[in-house]
């Protein structure tokens, strides 16, 4: 017999987890089903670092920032752990870059401010700076590893079902929602679908949902020590340069020492979610080295460790999130998302109930005009 559910959430990563903790906050009945196990590093959700920060370009995302801040100190409360850890953020670049992410910054509110060069490298020893650096207090990273499991402890307090190793083979449409065939033979009906399996989507959802094209990365990113370990923490940095700098405090992951953690945005290489190789190529490590070497002194030009994750692009980088019949549509994120999961978890939540309102840019018929059936 099947078993039955509210709502089935497929994907238990940031998203995922944070879609079955709103829910569940709601009262609905949720199972979430992952098919790899707790923690695993095959996804985009694994270890201990990720930016959160107020500063955009785009006022669409630094206003929500705003409501994801709010959402990530409730779930600090709710499960007793210690997730964001405020060092500021630092934006710098070009010059228009910079202005108009302080522009955004100043329309939302959020104090700021705006260094020369000079006196952003005097407050920062061993990082070096060109142009305008824009530096805000509400920025720093969260823990990713530990916000996941917070979710699904929260979720599982509420009554939600989470099982661990157990993949969704395929999906159909039944008169009353959803029937999803798992790898084990067992079955799970539900009325409504969430899937929030970043670089499965596509897969899970072929023949059911129209979905613009969605592009898999492997990311490579690497540990560089610092020169002295007992010195302050620097914000974490987005560099508008080249492919996209960005580097943050490592926390577990960078070990004792707290090693950075360096990476590069639009240098990904295209790969399947099922046939990511997770080797680090010589000429990601040589760029990210030179890097390095010509605007950090503070650090060893040597990586202590490295690893991949996978980014899922649309084309337009904006996020996806829309109802196609039962079948919910949780956001390939783009490589930003992680600053926003527990906002996510909230409008996809209010997608299954019907009684939220999702930003028209991450509607389907925003990524792909011809779907008129979204809703």
């Amino acid at each position: 017999m099947a078993t039955r559910a509210e709502l089935l959430v497929i994907g238990g990563g940031l998203m995922g987890a944070a879609t079955a903790w709103a829910a569940s906050r709601r009262g609905l009945s949720v199972v979430l089903l992952e098919q790899f196990g707790p923690g695993h590093a095959l996804g985009s959700s694994h270890g201990s670092s990720r930016i959160v920060r107020r500063g955009y370009e785009d006022a669409l995302y630094t206003e929500l920032t705003g409501r994801s801040f709010e959402l990530w100190r409730e779930l600090e409360l709710d499960s007793g752990t210690s997730l964001l850890r405020m060092l500021g953020s630092v934006d710098f670049g070009t010059r228009p870059y910079a202005a108009s992410v302080a522009a955004r910054l100043a329309a939302a509110g959020v104090k700021h401010e705006i260094l020369g060069a000079d006196e952003a490298e005097r407050r920062w020893p061993g990082m070096r700076f060109q142009g305008p650096v824009v530096h805000h207090a509400q920025g720093g990273t969260i823990d990713a590893a530990s916000a996941v499991a917070a979710f699904m402890d929260g979720s599982v307090r509420r009554g939600a079902v989470v099982r661990h190793g157990t993949a969704v083979t395929s999906l159909e449409r039944t008169e009353g929602g959803a029937l999803a065939h798992l790898a084990d033979g067992d079955t799970v009906l539900a009325r409504h679908v969430v899937v929030a399996a970043g670089g499965w989507t596509a897969e899970l959802l072929a023949g059911h949902v129209e979905l613009p094209p969605l592009t898999v990365t492997q990311q490579d990113t690497f540990h560089f020590p610092r020169w002295d370990p007992a010195s302050p923490a620097w914000p974490s940095v987005l560099h508008e340069q080249g492919a996209g700098i960005y580097h943050l405090a490592g926390g577990r992951d960078g070990g004792p020492a707290d090693d950075r953690k360096i990476g590069e945005h639009y240098s990904g290489r295209k790969t399947t979610a099922a046939n990511r190789d997770g080797v680090i190529t010589p000429e990601s490590r040589a760029r990210v080295v030179d890097y390095v070497e010509r605007w950090l002194p503070g650090l060893r030009a040597t990586p202590r460790t490295e690893t991949s994750c996978l980014f899922t692009f649309t084309p337009s980088e904006d996020f996806l999130l829309d109802r196609a019949g039962p079948f919910v549509v949780c956001s390939p994120c783009s490589g930003h998302g992680a600053k926003f999961a527990p906002l996510i978890g909230e409008l996809t939540t209010g997608l299954v109930t019907g009684d939220g309102a999702v930003p028209e840019r991450f509607r389907l018929a925003a990524h792909v005009p011809r779907v008129p059936g979204a809703r």
